[in-house]
């Protein structure tokens, strides 16, 4: 048997190289093996912890094993969010030479979370709208792209946290394709697919008793189709303004900037006859504060994350300026918000904690605890009294979320149903 391992130069997955590839994923018996929380899916999926990495197996036919690989280094390649191919296994064969399946092979995204496992542990009215709104902005930026999806549902998107909010990022790619301009058609063809398939999603959990019967399931299916409208006309909408309001076009680009997109180029037209501006942004990309943020402090976080954090950076700086009694740059203010704040709160949380919540996400629920503390208190509350009492009171109750197993010690292949 030859074996015919492909990756991508970086992201070697070591020594997954000796594992049982002459065997079908679901009869694999390997002290690697973890049973990750994850979503249904219609193939075999095993998960392997190697060098501090953990990876997602998954059986497939060969031609949608490059199918979906191909697709998944071009999302990524660009930015968008989603699972992290890293190579594809081909030219499998059992014991006795009938042909297996191939292998795809992903990296587990780190702080991720199945839709099932936030209804399990959150008892929140507010979840299905906080996933929708996720979802709606994936398929947005998917669009905006030229990708269609044709699989969007509950099982194939994974959650991160974001500053009380949620991101979503895509998981399984078998049905997508790329164009240069997306047709409205198969805008409309997406999002019919996505209401449909979370409906069935949402109507699995109130089966299972892990969503309120009181929840109408069909009323929050159809606020998907309402808030990707909203979204997308805001983002690509043509706006007529009158020659007197040009100043209008600024606003625009704000709202744009608060939804958390950035406006790389507009297209203004002139109608001399009618005396009016047609305003229409042309090139519009999601991560506004991110970049920003990344710009001021080197600091990579989600959107949410990125707009707390900088509304800190800006109390920081009006703090410190007052004190000074000048008034500081910018990027002086984020390089001692830095090294004085931000990063002296991370590095106190003990070793063991580490794993219940990325960073920054851990940095803004510190934020909001040491807020209410504040109001009981009636005065501000020094931020290292706010970390003990957080450290004590939160963070030492919450579960890891680094890599989320469904039962320790576990190796069950994860199949559908």
């Amino acid at each position: 048997m030859v074996v015919r391992l492909q990756f991508i130069p970086g992201g070697e997955p070591g020594g997954l190289l000796d594992l049982p590839w002459s065997t079908p994923l679901a009869a694999w018996d390997d002290p690697r093996l973890v049973d990750m929380v994850h979503g249904t899916s219609r193939h075999v999926v095993r998960f392997v912890a190697d060098g501090g990495r953990v990876f997602a197996l998954k059986e497939t036919t060969e031609p949608e094993a490059r199918r979906e690989y191909g697709m998944l280094r071009r999302l990524t390649t660009e930015g968008l969010p989603a699972v992290q191919p890293v190579g594809m296994v081909n030219g499998r064969r059992a014991s006795h030479g009938e042909p297996l399946a191939a292998v795809l092979i992903s990296r587990y995204l780190d702080f991720s979370l199945p839709y099932r496992y936030l209804f399990a542990q959150e008892r929140r009215p507010d979840l299905p709208g906080l996933l929708i709104d996720a979802g709606v902005v994936l398929l947005v930026r998917l669009h905006l792209e030229g990708f269609f999806w044709g699989d969007c549902s509950l099982s194939n998107l994974l959650f991160r946290r974001d500053a009380g909010a949620v991101m979503a990022y895509l998981v399984d790619a078998e049905t997508a394709e790329r164009r240069d301009e997306l047709p409205d058609g198969m805008r409309a063809n997406d999002i019919d697919i996505a209401r449909e398939n979370i409906a069935g999603g949402l109507l699995d959990l109130q089966a299972s008793g892990d969503l309120g019967a009181e929840i109408d399931v069909l009323d929050v299916a159809d606020q998907l189709e309402h808030r990707y409208q909203a979204l997308w006309d805001e983002l690509t909408g043509t706006e007529e303004l009158s020659l007197d309001d040009r100043h209008l076009i600024d606003r625009r680009i704000r709202r744009v900037n608060e939804l958390g997109f950035d406006v790389d180029e507009l297209l203004v037209e002139h109608d001399p006859e009618g005396y009016r501006l047609r305003v229409r942004p042309v090139l519009v990309e999601e991560g506004h504060h991110a970049r920003e943020l990344r710009r001021l402090t080197g600091l990579a976080v989600q959107e949410n994350q990125a707009r707390r954090l900088l509304n800190d950076i800006a109390a920081f700086g009006a703090s410190i300026s007052r004190d000074a009694d000048t008034e500081i740059p910018q990027a002086v203010v984020a390089s001692r918000w830095l090294a004085e704040v931000y990063e002296p709160a991370i590095a106190r949380v003990p070793g063991a904690l580490r794993g219940r919540l990325e960073p920054p996400e851990l940095f803004h629920e510190l934020l909001e605890h040491r807020y209410f503390q504040s109001e009981r208190a009636g005065q501000e509350v020094p931020i290292d009294d706010a970390l003990r009492s957080y450290l004590d009171s939160v963070l030492t109750h919450r579960r890891d979320e680094q890599t989320v197993l469904r039962e320790a010690g576990s190796r069950r292949p994860s199949t559908s149903t």
